[in-house]
């Protein structure tokens, strides 16, 4: 018998592929090792604990990646096993103003943002009040823990400022100065101006045994402490305002540390040694979570603009060297990340002196989590640059003017920054995964303040029964859009059922492109009675073959002349459509269809692909 050309592993739960991302392969031999709880120290029962918000933050960007909502699910039970109705954590301290112990919140303020479950946002608020409590130095800095008096280290800007950031962004305080303060102060008190790489920790106080009585400083680098620091950096980044001031500051200490760091990478394997500045020296070794933090942080920080892209060339090498020497595959297909150190610290019982031959004495653990979660977030990073040029330089604008509902003083319905149901978030990642930015436009459009978008998106125009004040569609203004269709734009219409959503004015648009949104509305949908939502998609359609069905619910359907096409149709009755006009295109459908209630997955069966076709559809129209 010949062989399929897919080598076909068992696993337990489903088939995966030899062929499948290293990314889906790791997070699948996680999720079997820990099936019902995230298990971090050996023969103790799962706490919570900064490994396990740091793999769950791993699996959140795996579910925006795939879609699959099997991730959200496990993050879900995972939280929800700590987090009783009351926002109370379950075995955490508060006392212990342990750095640490912040990490996982950032779950709490994913789900709370997902969810819009309060309880979520109660425990958040508990984190909240330790670092408002948390114990400084006399210069403002946070003790790593309360049993670390007076000491900052490295991995307590990842363990706690991440969390800060978009807490902050949430619920709208300015934190921002305290946050960039701890940066300064935790870069100042750790560099070494000979290498520009960072000690490990720093004594503000001077009197710890390991710490230098001039400096602060602890003896050594490591380098997953590095890894933490730079990880800290692009992750702060994604939350702070884009024209805030202080905003340089962070992205130069990252383009310093990344060029200190680049000159220690091994030039056979792409990798980095435990103590990063002594390569080959007796008893070093590579090191998994370090050079696994390393490449999250270089793909990250050249895709989001902060690092030149020959930062993405080091880390696909390194990225070849890791997946060489640290992953293994069992006899049942799970793969495995070795050479992850267990632990590095200072002080301490038994005492941790900082010396060259402490980092080498820490055993090492197959599947640490501090190495399995960099190894996730490196891997999607190197997966998604693969797809960057679709995009690239792009710009993809949505419409806050002919759609600009609000709920309890907030925008609302399809917006980029809604991550429930009813926002774009989903379909917004796929499109920066894709290479291209994100913005709105909130005023009537015109060539003026479309040039710089090659796609433009309106859902939805608004009623009287929506908005008190309707800005509809006018001739001057299809005029204008238009002409930017003409020289080059591609344009997104999507409209809604005729009960929901303002047509007689938009078509005015509509029609300039041979399309009109007419009745009847079809596939309406009883309960969950998924079917009578379904449409199929014929093979060969030019935006997304090969999906065979997706799933949209009372669809308006369409009127097509001259230069439109129907590329999709239920009864008879064309519902999705591509007008070729002039260099640009326009696609419409009689729905908003794409926001995160159809394409999360959560509800709706797998069969239906949804989410597959967001992306193929931002694909078609970044091309």
């Amino acid at each position: 018998m010949k062989k399929s050309i897919f080598s076909i592993l068992l696993l337990v739960g489903g088939f995966v592929l030899k062929g499948q991302n290293y990314s889906e392969r790791m997070s699948a031999s996680f999720m079997h090792t820990h099936a019902d709880s995230i298990t971090v120290k050996v023969g103790k029962p799962a706490g919570w604990d900064y490994e396990q918000g740091l793999v769950l933050k791993a699996l959140e960007k795996m579910y925006q990646r795939t879609g699959d909502a099997k991730y959200f699910n496990y993050i879900k039970k995972n939280i929800d096993s700590f987090v009783d109705e009351q926002g109370n954590i379950r075995t955490y301290h508060f006392n212990e103003f342990n750095s640490d112990n912040i990490t996982t919140g950032r779950m709490l303020l994913y789900l709370y943002q997902e969810l819009g479950d309060v309880r979520y946002k109660k425990a958040a608020d508990k984190l909240r009040a330790q670092i408002a409590a948390q114990p400084r130095d006399k210069d403002g800095g946070f003790w790593h823990k309360q049993r670390y008096p007076n000491q900052m280290w490295l991995d307590g800007l990842y363990m706690l400022e991440p969390f800060y950031a978009e807490y902050s962004t949430i619920t709208g305080e300015d934190n921002w100065a305290d946050i960039i303060m701890q940066f300064e102060l935790m870069y100042k008190g750790s560099i070494d101006t000979k290498t520009g790489l960072l000690i490990h920790a720093y004594d503000q106080a001077r009197v710890q045994p390991w710490a230098d009585k001039k400096t602060g400083h602890s003896p050594n680098f490591w380098g997953r402490s590095m890894g933490w620091y730079e990880m800290a950096l692009v992750d702060v980044l994604d939350y702070m305002p884009a024209n805030h001031p202080s905003r340089a500051i962070l992205i130069k200490q990252l383009q310093d540390l990344s060029a200190a760091l680049l000159k220690m990478q091994d030039p056979a394997s792409g990798l980095w040694y435990q103590v990063p500045n002594f390569p080959g020296r007796k008893g070093n070794y590579l090191e998994a979570s370090a050079s696994n933090m390393f490449i999250y942080a270089f793909a990250k920080g050249s895709r989001k603009g902060y690092l030149p892209a020959s930062y993405l060339v080091a880390a696909q090498k390194a990225y070849a060297g890791a997946v060489k020497n640290f992953i293994t595959t069992d006899a049942a297909g799970y793969i495995h990340l070795e050479k992850t150190v267990s632990v590095g610290g200072l002080g301490g019982t038994p005492y941790r002196d900082g010396s060259y031959e402490y980092y080498l004495s820490e055993p090492l653990r197959q599947d640490d989590l501090k190495g399995v979660g960099p190894f996730i977030l490196a891997s999607l990073e190197i997966e998604v640059a693969k797809e960057l040029n679709v995009g690239k330089g792009k710009k993809v604008v949505l419409d806050y003017f002919f759609n600009h509902e609000t709920k309890n003083g907030q925008r609302f319905h399809y917006t980029w920054e809604d991550r429930k149901d009813s926002g774009f978030h989903l379909w917004g990642i796929q499109f920066e995964q894709l290479g291209a930015s994100l913005d709105t436009l909130g005023v009537s459009p015109t060539r003026e303040n479309l040039k710089n978008a090659s796609v433009y998106i309106i859902v939805d125009p608004d009623s009287p029964k929506e908005t008190a004040k309707p800005n509809y569609m006018n001739a001057k203004a299809a005029d204008e859009i238009e002409a930017w269709v003409k020289a080059g734009g591609n344009l997104i219409l999507l409209a809604n059922d005729t009960t929901n959503c303002e047509i007689t004015q938009f078509n005015i648009l509509a029609r300039r492109f041979g399309i009109e949104f007419v009745a009847p509305n079809l596939n309406f949908v009883q309960g969950r009675n998924w079917e009578q939502g379904t449409v199929l998609i014929e093979p060969g359609n030019i935006v997304f073959d090969p999906i065979k069905k997706v799933y949209i619910k009372e669809i308006t359907t369409l009127k097509l002349s001259g230069p439109a096409k129907s590329i999709a149709s239920l009864q008879g009755y064309p519902v999705m459509a591509v007008s070729q006009v002039g260099k640009g295109k326009v696609f419409a459908l009689g729905d908003p269809w794409l926001y995160n209630e159809y394409t999360n997955n959560r509800r709706t069966p797998l069969e239906y692909e949804n989410f597959l076709a967001a992306k193929k559809l931002a694909a078609f129209m970044l091309k």
